[in-house]
């Protein structure tokens, strides 16, 4: 039975990656701050049974104490301070979770392996938001990195000190630069998500309005589960690399916004929303669309989930969760 360690194990993703590496028979270990019960009500009671191991990624000694525990084939890095907006209130945490606990979780593996003579397969998750301030479209694992907040700038220091450590000390280590990806497991204080309840609230009579910020700025989204198999794609390959995961299409804030009410039958969309200047970022991102090519060449992985499908999917998640049957 193989085994993984997954870091941010209670967030979307590590919630969906689990779900498919216990679908594949793995062994799965999570890291977790503290001990205790699982502290997020997105983690599916079905997983529940997940192994947790205390540990903070800015603690070396706790991240070789877990793998000692875990003993895994496979290390998935998924924790991270998530949020590009609060990351400009918090720069020093987002930088020392973010970007130094990439450096901590990297070491650790490296020195944890040597020790015991094992071949641990290392996946970091980087992000679409280390190109920033883009000068071509769609963006490749080529593109120039111009990061745009400091979110965005401890990723490309955790992807580059990714590479560093494959090219230094021969890790089996591949960074997967994802692209946006959103469920129904995403955090409400996501720009998606915090359409998606607010739209279905509204659709009940239960709010008035969603305030937000720029409606102009274009994203690629895609399905979570989605994303996840190309994470464990990654470390199946015999050689480790870097690939933009993507959909290859890209739809604005306000596409968001239209077909989450149309959804929901209500045409007039605009007498719901208000901009304010409390939620624009201090240096925007104004568009971003990625190409994925090589990973369906080389991982033979394409998203099966589209925008469209993934509006309504969220959107009847929230209408659920607002005691709606629809």
């Amino acid at each position: 039975m193989p085994s993984a360690l997954v870091t941010g194990i209670t967030g979307q993703d590590g919630t969906y990656l689990t779900e498919l590496l216990l679908s594949k028979g793995y062994e799965v270990f999570g890291l977790v701050r503290g001990e205790g019960s699982f502290p997020s009500a997105r983690f599916p009671t079905s997983l529940r049974d997940v192994r947790l191991i205390p540990g903070d990624l800015t603690e070396p000694t706790s991240l070789v104490e877990a793998l000692e525990l875990a003993q895994p084939d496979e290390v998935y890095n998924l924790g991270a301070i998530s949020s590009v907006s609060e990351s400009w209130k918090n720069a020093r945490l987002t930088s020392e979770v973010t970007a130094v606990g990439v450096l901590n979780i990297l070491d650790a593996t490296l020195r944890w392996s040597r020790a015991v003579g094992a071949d641990v397969r290392f996946y970091q998750a980087s992000s679409s938001e280390v190109f920033g301030r883009v000068n071509t479209s769609p963006q490749n694992e080529q593109t120039r990195l111009w990061p745009r907040s400091p979110y965005a700038v401890a990723k490309a220091f955790g992807h580059h000190m990714t590479i560093n450590y494959r090219e230094s000390y021969g890790m089996h280590a591949s960074s997967g630069i994802l692209f946006n990806h959103e469920s129904p497991r995403r955090g409400a204080e996501f720009v998606t998500r915090k359409i998606t309840s607010s739209v279905a609230r509204i659709y009940l009579g239960l709010q008035h309005e969603i305030v937000m910020g720029d409606l102009s700025a274009r994203r690629d989204w895609g399905f979570a589960g989605d994303y996840v198999e190309a994470m464990w794609l990654m470390l199946q390959q015999d050689q480790p690399d870097d690939y933009v995961i993507a959909t290859g299409q890209t739809h604005s804030v306000q596409d968001f916004l239209e077909l989450a009410f149309s959804i929901v039958g209500i045409d007039d969309w605009q007498t719901y929303v208000r901009t304010s200047e409390e939620f624009i970022r201090p240096a925007e991102v104004d568009a971003l669309v990625g190409d994925a090519s090589k990973a369906a060449a080389v991982l033979g992985w394409k998203p099966q989930v589209s925008f469209e499908e993934l509006v309504a999917m969220m959107l009847k998640a929230d209408l659920a969760r607002n005691g709606a049957d629809r």
